[in-house]
């Protein structure tokens, strides 16, 4: 399984960047490690950039420029699944974002079915406290675009 996804940053008194906290039940409680790129699953012969372009807005609601993106290169999360990576720098509310939603059967075997946002917050960090945040694989974005933006 393959996925792209958008790391936007700003610079105010420090950098800062933009991760999203996945929605739904199964991560209600978790944090530390929890967090993400806002991303989305890419489809066979899909460009990568233009499936992160347009999962970035789905997760978020948020518009995204046309150009100016730094390639981040790809990891591959514990599970298998790569993720394919791009910044770009920006600013947005982080409380203001409005998500896509999903359905699942929950609570589980209940024949109940319920919506839940893809995407249930967002908050700039720091790039240490977004290394904690963020699954653990996805860290390695931070250093790659703190290594970018020192050149």
């Amino acid at each position: 399984m393959k996925s792209a996804g958008l790391l936007m940053f700003r610079r105010v008194a420090a950098l800062e960047l933009f991760l999203v906290h996945p929605g739904g039940p199964f991560f209600r409680k978790k944090d530390d490690g929890a967090w993400s790129i806002p991303k989305g699953e890419l489809e066979p012969n899909e460009d990568p950039l233009l499936t992160a372009q347009r999962e970035f807005t789905e997760e978020t609601g948020l518009a995204v420029p046309k150009n100016g993106f730094l390639a981040l290169g790809e990891i591959r999360q514990q599970g298998g699944k790569t993720v394919f990576a791009w910044a770009f720098e920006g600013d947005c509310d982080p409380a203001g974002i409005a998500s896509n939603t999903f359905e699942l059967e929950w609570p589980p075997r209940s024949g109940r079915r319920q919506t839940f946002p893809e995407v249930d917050r967002a908050d700039f960090f720091t790039p240490d406290v977004a290394r904690k945040k963020l699954n653990p694989a996805q860290a390695v974005f931070v250093d790659r675009l703190e290594n970018a933006l020192r050149k």
